[in-house]
Order: C-alpha cells, then sequence, then structure tokens
C-alpha cells in the first residue's frame, strides 16, 4: 500500500537496494528495486510529448494543436508557436515542468496580446 515516493525513502533511510513485496497475510509477491522506482520518473520522450501535447496545451490551458509545437528529446522539452496572452507563457512552462520525466523546459512563445503590460496610473 506505499506509494513510490515512500518506498524510495525507506530504500535510501535504510541504505537498502531492494524491498520486499508482500500481500495483507505477508506473502512475498515479489522484489522492487531501485531501477523500478525509477524506470517510473524515466519516462519515453513520445509518452512526455503526448501528456503535455493532450492534458496541459489542450485540455488544462483549452489551446489549438496548432499554436504550440512541443519537441522532447532525452526528456528535455521545447515549445514554440504563438499563444493569445503574454501571461500564458510562464504558467505553460511550469505546467510543462510538472510532467513527470521532463527535465528541462525551452519555450520560443510568442503571443498576440500583451496582458501583463500596465496601464499608467494617474495622482490625484
Amino acid at each position: 500500500e506505499w506509494s513510490v515516493v515512500e518506498a524510495a525513502r525507506l530504500m535510501e533511510a535504510q541504505h537498502v537496494k531492494r524491498l520486499p513485496v508482500v500481500d495483507e497475510t505477508d506473502r512475498l509477491l515479489g522484489i522492487i528495486s531501485r531501477g523500478d522506482l525509477l524506470r517510473i520518473f524515466l519516462r519515453r520522450d513520445d509518452a512526455i510529448r503526448d501528456e503535455i501535447t493532450e492534458d496541459v496545451l489542450r485540455r488544462t490551458m483549452r489551446l489549438a494543436p496548432s499554436e504550440v509545437t512541443v519537441e522532447v528529446h532525452d526528456g528535455r522539452v521545447d515549445l514554440s508557436g504563438s499563444v493569445e496572452f503574454r501571461s500564458l507563457i510562464p504558467v505553460i512552462e511550469r505546467l510543462c515542468r510538472s510532467v513527470d520525466g521532463v527535465v528541462r523546459v525551452s519555450e520560443r512563445l510568442s503571443y498576440r496580446t500583451d496582458d501583463a503590460r500596465r496601464s499608467p496610473t494617474t495622482a490625484t
């Protein structure tokens, strides 16, 4: 019933390379290794690209596929294209960084509307 993080922390704290996996009656089901835990985060580039394209850009940000191009090489994500508002760029970048397996995010995104510009205030 442990999470991956709990198992990894125990392995680190106890300086062990493997943990037994047991059922509720303590019957051995298998062994989990550090490599097994690491593989969860070492995702294929196409899986990372698909998650960013479908989940982050299309579902979460409601962007059309033609607006932002996603390229992934060894976990490094490159975004290019154009979005409507300047304020969307750091949000997209932050969401992409949160995807498992992403090592780095670089963006070359332009914007059509600078909604981050402050309007001048007048003193009264």
